[in-house]
């Protein structure tokens, strides 16, 4: 994949706060797919050395069948300290990295983060989404903000994330009787299809396969 840098990544908070706001007002979240979809992928990172050197892992994945097509691993220094909300800044220089190396363009891109369920509604998956102009969704493991309702333990069965008022993602059950996902917009793809998505990508675990094979190899598991 070709990769278009939209901004530097040596950055003050103040900085990364400015480009949260401005790149905010290109995320789409009607869906904009290419159809039919054929590869879904899936992104994470690592950290070695303590944390000084970052390791990102990207697995591609035939789509509805959900086979490994090609997977990718980048390292580069870790440029940006660990602050919630500020996620992208640490994680996605080399997420791009790992992008560029792959030759399979997925249609949708997975991310182990939020997508518009953020204090600024520019979680890691709108960020990477808009860097790279690709579909994307956050399927993250915990809870950042908003509030939701009691979700039965039914797999498939979801609930509004509410912030401020405003419906910003869905706390979703891929598993019965297992922990819930926290699923939202990134970029180029509604609500409703993202969970559709997500559930048709997890199969007998409780995240979807794309990202538990990245998981495992930004891990090195």
């Amino acid at each position: 994949m070709k990769i278009n840098q939209r901004h530097s990544w040596t950055l003050t908070v103040e900085e990364a706060i400015a480009i949260q706001e401005q790149l905010q007002a290109e995320v789409i979240t009607v869906d904009q797919l290419k159809e039919p979809v054929q590869y879904v992928a899936g992104v994470d990172m690592g950290f070695e050395a303590d944390g000084t050197i970052s390791r990102a892992a990207v697995a591609v994945l035939s789509f509805p069948d959900l086979q490994l097509q090609e997977t990718s691993i980048a390292r580069r220094p870790t440029s940006f300290p660990y602050i919630p909300g500020f996620l992208s800044f640490r994680e996605i220089p080399a997420v791009l990295d790992a992008l560029e190396k792959i030759k399979l363009t997925p249609d949708i891109i997975l991310c182990d983060g939020q997508g518009i369920a953020h204090p600024r509604r520019f979680g890691i998956a709108c960020h990477l989404g808009v860097i790279v102009d690709i579909p994307s969704i956050g399927v993250a493991k915990s809870l950042l903000v908003g509030k939701h309702q009691d979700l039965s333990d039914t797999r498939g069965n979801w609930q509004p994330l509410i912030y401020k008022g405003e419906t910003v993602g869905a706390v979703l059950r891929t598993r019965s009787g297992v922990k819930p996902v926290y699923i939202s917009s990134g970029h180029r793809i509604s609500l409703s299809t993202a969970i559709d998505y997500v559930l048709r990508c997890t199969t007998k675990y409780r995240l979807p396969e794309t990202t538990r094979i990245a998981d495992k190899l930004a891990s090195n598991k």
